[in-house]
């Protein structure tokens, strides 16, 4: 095997050659130098070789050979296996058999092969026995269907091999045989005939340790591990002793330290397991109790290092031991897996003789563990915060630095797990304890710490809570700034930064005084060791420009961007965190300037599309390679093994491609027509990376910016700046972009991301609908006939588990948030067919009868509330926009729209009341028979004692609205005299503002023509008519939504009511005596100005009283009515150095601020110192140490050994820090008053249907 490249090419060129022109002969020569050569590398080579060419893949040459051929190769392999005696090239044959016989044997391809394994695990020979047991793994992985019918034989050999071997290879090789084999059994009965299998299987395990065997006791706690995470159910008959031993393990300090924390390992993976074994580990709770107590006695393993003193930051994690690490990590995902109701008893019991102990070690665990476990158990420790907190601050005030820097590592990680309630309720005591650690002086890294868990603490604070602590926080931040060590002058800037993004316009006050700072260090900062900081610098910048303003912000803007124009014109080395920062500083003034920003776009764009392009720097090794990835020295490279490859994958790389492709997303989102000019590289950019499977954040940066892509273009065309351009490229872009959305809508693993996908699909029908064609509309319907049947057949599985026998209440609420994801998901496919139904009207009604089928069954009384609710609402937009010609589906879905009128669920009740009025306004004759069990059904709604509350108007404005469309369309079949008061009665509506407007009209038009049935007999309804009128004229003093063009229509109508009635509406008459003319007076009084006339001449109804108060229901949010599902209901919705440090001079701005106000709020007297959009501060200040899943992603296209599963695999266990978008929801509620008294008009109980 040459060294040399030259060599190495021209044989693989001569070998692809003989590929191509002789595979018999080339095939045939490697077998025979896996014969009789005697160099050991060249017959492992020639292994390798070959089983390359007979994997199933596009080299497979098997079929391509002679069958003597074929016949010559089986024969010497078996002969092969049988004369090796090098155990790695035994290992190297066996896979070459293995990934010949998975391809053949299924076909009876290869009769001899199971008789000789069998015949193998009955001799004398300990190689032949192993070598058999590693195919029969093998093949059980591969082919398993195929081993089943052995079933007999193969618990006989597995029995007798595990308990009488006295060889350990053999016995681990069988272990890992037993394994593959019985995670390849799909019935549970199989599966238990190997139950007596496992003490067998445990023993070879305690042999190998009580024999100080620890290598082979390492491979078999490995492969036990196996078994937890795929089987956990095999191991419940025997948990108890299973478990057990491996917690003795655990606790055996004469052991190495890899053999404890295997043990561990297989513990901490039964207890995560719980889609297989939902409850099963909280079932043992004695067994909890000794791991944790395990865990915290792994915490103790920790040294006072003088580097941890010395605060420098490549030294982060001085004196912490591989024992520390591991405590750490499994601690949190103990938490995570179990519970706060299981973890947080436990912890109650062992923290606080922890806490009370003399050691210093013994304190620092206590503070270390209530952080880790904060993210799992957050909703029960939330319910004790004021013992958490007071536990936490509490170690403040300890002698040892370390133990201080434990408790602001607590608070930084309590602060983000039970946030926001923390911020809300201690405040006051833990910003003066952050400001009081900053002052520790003596212990840089404690005062940087602090820094960072202001970071933590502020990022979940609004600015009410904050904005009394800024001028303390502030200037202690820049003293902070001036601190010799970069380190503390890093936390100090990312602090910075996320206390501006927090108190928003409330920065303003400090920006003279700290934005010279910032950019003297972004200028003069240049040194390789301080790249950091500068890049930090930057960050600090663009986020404190944001959270000020534009017009604050301009004139240092235009001089930042300046500095940042050089610096992307220098080179930077590849390891320069600039790169990153400098990408997401853009993006954010971009957000902060807007179209200003447009000149610096050709500056910015093209190394941001280069980080785009990046591809993924993935190593593929096999898994026994010596020569290990993990030996490398970048710290970002991440390795997992899957099978027999090890894959390892440089995840700084994935980080600066996602940051990139987030950054491109905004761009096209803020800057909209502007970014038309970069449509045409951005899109071949982001396209492909919809199915990156490497890193999910990079596919949500690419999905979300579809969408905007379209609209960009669109706007473009639409405003002349498209160059020339025209709606064909919006056709040829929405052909690029639709048919690549819906197949990665079908690949996609993630149902986070799938519901993306669906919202960015929909948005992309909603700009370009219309321009699609009848393929890609069917695309669109039989993918979403594939999502209703896989998120279906999710919640099934989740529903089966609830059958387990150790199913329990933590597991119900875990299985009720992962259907409340599903749940969005049905949202999303709602939406798209809604917007498919309001693009194509009754052209689309074939494919709405295609999808019935699926949208039925969600109508049904099992399916969750959002579920009927979203049917509805598709059957709503049906009979809205195909009027005419949804008439024949009014027989199927009307029986369904009238049960769910009456509805628990409020959202269920307003979708089923809006279509009953569509129905009655378009149904024509066909919801003729049907009025009178309309009307009853809407007087269940409207008279409902607790109609009116918050959680119920939005149904109650839509039957009142639905009422008026039956007196309006369907008078001849009701008694108008006695409906159209009734209806009159409920005016006006004031929760849904697009219903208020429909209704609010029609009462105009018939006011217009003195509609006989509204006026009444002598007029006698008009004081309530007038009264009405005055309410929503009133709107803009009194707080009463007003719909938009309401006063445009109801002015020229109250005039004629003037006439009428010789009254103006304005006049003081109608005014009640106490209030002053001009005075504001409250909603209440002015709702009531027309009331007082109808007092004097008619008797009051009191509004019906409730029996009792019904069970509360979830508070509807206008918002789960789109657009797309309704279109009418729209949501309202000069610097110094020292040291080698830089200090900024701050002894020029004192005089500016107010030292009183921070002495009242941290009780200290200090000399002081006179946001962001949704973009996250990359910070790295905050070292929570928190145990992180292995998490990452790769391009398919880049390296052809990794298939789709291994690259989710990969993404599933590799770490990496991402950066993510988040969006803002607007809420605001509109409140009516229940106190109100009706009209003594007739209610919706008396009235009864003419026929």
């Amino acid at each position: 095997m040459s060294s040399a490249n030259e060599q190495r090419s021209q044989a693989e060129l001569l070998f692809n050659l003989c590929k191509q022109t002789d595979p018999d002969s080339l095939s045939l020569k490697l077998a025979h130098l896996l014969q009789f050569c005697p160099a050991a590398e060249a017959r492992a080579m020639s292994a390798i070789l070959l089983r390359k060419q007979l994997t199933r893949d596009d080299s497979y040459l098997w079929p391509r050979l002679n069958p003597t051929t074929q016949s010559t190769l089986k024969t010497i392999l078996l002969t092969c296996i049988q004369q090796e005696d090098t155990k790695s090239i035994s290992k190297k044959l066996c896979d070459t058999i293995s990934e010949l016989a998975s391809g053949i044997l299924p076909d009876n391809g290869w009769p001899e092969l199971l008789p000789f394994m069998f015949q193998c695990v009955s001799s004398d020979s300990p190689k032949l026995q192993e070598a058999a047991f590693l195919i029969f793994a093998q093949l059980s992985q591969y082919i398993g269907d195929t081993m089943v019918p052995h079933i007999k034989e193969l618990h006989a050999v597995f029995l007798h091999s595990l308990g009488n071997s006295p060889s350990p290879d053999v016995k681990i090789a069988a272990l890992n045989a037993v394994i593959n084999f019985i995670q390849c059994l799909t019935s549970s009965a199989d599966r238990d005939r190997f139950q007596d299998l496992l003490p067998a299987m445990m023993k070879t395990l305690m042999e190998a340790l009580n024999n100080g065997n620890e290598a082979t006791a390492q491979d078999a706690l490995e492969l036990l591990i196996e078994l937890a995470g795929t089987e956990p159910r095999f191991l419940r008959r025997q948990i108890v002793e299973v478990v057990g031993a491996m917690l003795q393990i655990a606790e055996a300090d004469s052991l190495e330290e890899a053999t404890r924390h295997l043990a561990i390992e297989f513990v901490i993976t039964l207890a995560e397991a719980r889609e297989r074994a939902p409850g099963m580990m909280r079932k043992l709770p004695q067994f909890i109790s000794r791991l944790f107590s395990i865990l915290m006695k792994m915490l103790l393993d920790i040294e006072d290092e003088p580097a941890w003193h010395a605060a420098e930051s490549e030294d982060e994690d001085a004196g912490e031991t591989g024992n520390y690490s591991v405590g750490q990590e499994c601690l949190d995902r103990l938490a995570i897996s179990l519970g706060g109701n299981t973890i947080v008893p436990v912890a109650s019991e062992q923290l606080p003789a922890y806490l009370a102990a003399p050691e210093w070690q013994k304190h620092h665990a206590a503070l270390i563990a209530l952080a880790q476990i904060a993210e799992g158990c957050a909703k029960v420790m939330i319910k004790n915060l004021e013992q958490v907190v007071a536990m936490v601050l509490n170690s403040f005030q300890d002698p040892h630095p370390r133990v201080r820097w434990a408790a602001i590592n607590a608070i930084g990680q309590l602060s983000t797990d039970l946030g926001p309630d923390l911020q809300v309720q201690y405040h006051q005591r833990v910003l003066p304890a952050l400001a009081g650690a900053m002052d520790d002086f003596q212990n840089p890294r404690v005062q940087a710490h602090a820094a960072s868990a202001v970071l933590n603490f502020s990022e979940n604070c609004t600015p009410d809570i904050l904005t009394p602590y800024l001028d303390g926080v502030v200037s202690k931040l820049l003293v902070l700034l001036q601190n010799g060590k970069q380190m503390v002058q890093e936390g100090a800037l990312t602090a910075l930064a996320s206390v501006a993004d927090s108190s928003q316009e409330h920065f303003q006050k400090y920006y003279d005084a700290v934005m010279p700072y910032l950019k003297a260090i972004l200028v003069n900062a240049t040194d390789k060791s301080n790249r950091m900081l500068r890049a930090k610098s930057m960050e600090c910048i663009s986020l404190v420009g944001m959270a000020v303003g534009k017009e604050k912000f301009r004139e240092d803007a235009k001089q930042v961007m300046e500095v940042l124009m050089a610096l992307q014109g220098s080179h930077m080395e590849t390891d320069d965190p600039t790169t990153s920062y400098m990408l997401q500083a853009w993006a954010r003034l971009c957000k902060c300037l807007g179209q200003d920003f447009l000149p610096y776009l050709s500056v910015v764009m093209p190394p941001l599309l280069q980080s785009a392009q990046l591809k993924p720097d993935v190593t593929i090794t096999s898994a026994d390679d010596e020569n290990d990835i993990d030996d490398s020295d970048d710290d970002s490279m991440e390795t997992i093994t899957l099978g027999d490859k090890r894959i390892g994958i440089k995840t700084s790389v994935l980080e600066e491609k996602a940051t990139a492709c987030n950054m491109l997303c905004c761009y096209a989102d803020e800057l909209k027509e502007g970014f038309f000019p970069w449509i045409d590289q951005v899109a071949p950019t982001l396209v492909p990376l919809l199915k990156f499977y490497f890193h999910e954040e990079v596919r949500k940066a690419a999905v979300s910016a579809m969408p905007e892509l379209l609209r960009s273009a669109k706007l473009a065309i639409e405003k002349g700046q498209a160059q020339g351009r025209n709606e064909t490229y919006i056709k040829q872009l929405s052909d690029y972009i639709v048919p690549a959305l819906v197949e990665a809508l079908h690949k996609e693993p993630d149902t986070e991301i799938c519901a993306n996908i669906l919202d960015a699909l929909n948005e992309c029908l909603q700009t370009s609908g219309p321009l699609l064609d009848e393929g890609q509309v069917r695309s669109i319907v039989e993918e979403i006939k594939q999502v209703i049947t896989a998120s279906s057949s999710r919640k099934r599985e989740r529903a089966e588990r609830t059958k387990a026998e150790d199913f329990d209440a933590e597991e119900q609420e875990l299985i009720k948030e992962e259907n409340e994801q599903e749940e969005e998901v049905f949202d999303q496919v709602g939406e798209i067919i809604g917007t498919l139904i309001k693009t194509f009207k009754a052209s689309f009604l074939p494919f709405f009868d295609e999808l019935s089928s699926y949208l039925t069954p969600m109508w049904a009384k099992d399916k969750t509330p959002e579920e009927r609710r979203i049917a509805i609402c598709i059957f709503d937009e049906v009979a809205e926009q195909c009027r005419e010609a949804a008439v024949k589906y009014y027989d199927t879905f009307l029986p369904f729209l009238l049960e769910a009128c009456n509805d628990e669920n409020p959202d269920v009740r307003q979708a089923a009341v809006y279509g009953l009025g569509i129905c009655s306004e378009f149904g024509g004759a066909m919801i003729k028979p049907l009025v009178g069990e309309a009307l009853s059904r809407l007087n269940a709604v409207i008279q409902h004692p607790n109609a009116q509350q918050s959680e119920n108007v939005m149904a109650y404005d839509n039957a009142v609205s639905a009422l008026g469309k039956i007196s309006q369309f369907h008078r001849d079949s009701i008694d108008a005299a006695q409906v159209i008061p009734a209806w009159l009665n409920c005016l006006p509506i004031k929760g849904d503002l697009v219903e208020a407007k429909v209704v609010h009209d029609q009462l105009c038009s018939m006011v217009e023509r003195s509609d006989r049935e509204l006026l009444g007999p002598n007029n006698q309804y008009l004081p309530k008519i007038v009264a009405v009128f005055a309410e929503v004229l009133c709107a803009g003093v009194s707080g009463l939504p007003q719909p938009k063009g309401a006063s445009l229509r109801i002015e020229p109508v109250s005039r004629t009511l003037e006439l009428e009635t010789g009254t103006r509406l304005g006049d003081p008459d109608l005014q009640e005596p106490d209030l002053e003319p001009d005075a504001q007076c409250s909603r209440n009084r002015r709702s009531r100005l027309g009331q007082s006339i109808a007092i004097q001449s008619y008797p009051m109804l009191k509004p019906p009283q409730p029996e009792k108060e019904l069970e509360a229901m979830p508070s509807f949010s206008i918002a789960t009515f789109s657009e797309t599902f309704l279109p009418n209901c729209k949501s309202q919705k000069n610097l110094q150095v020292f040291d080698d440090a830089y200090r900024p001079d701050i002894s020029n701005c004192i005089d500016d601020l107010q030292p009183g106000l921070f002495h009242n709020h941290f009780g200290l007297q200090w000399p002081l110192l006179t946001g962001f959009d949704q973009l996250p501060i990359t910070h790295e200040g905050m070292d929570l140490a928190k145990g992180n899943a292995l998490t990452v992603q790769p391009s398919v296209a880049v390296e052809p050994e990794v298939t789709e599963f291994e690259c989710l695999e990969v993404e599933r266990q590799i770490s990496a820090s991402f950066y993510t978008m988040n969006g803002v929801n607007e809420y605001f509620d509109n409140e009516y008053n229940a106190g109100d008294a009706l009209w003594d008009l007739p209610g919706l109980s008396q009235l009864f249907c003419l026929g």
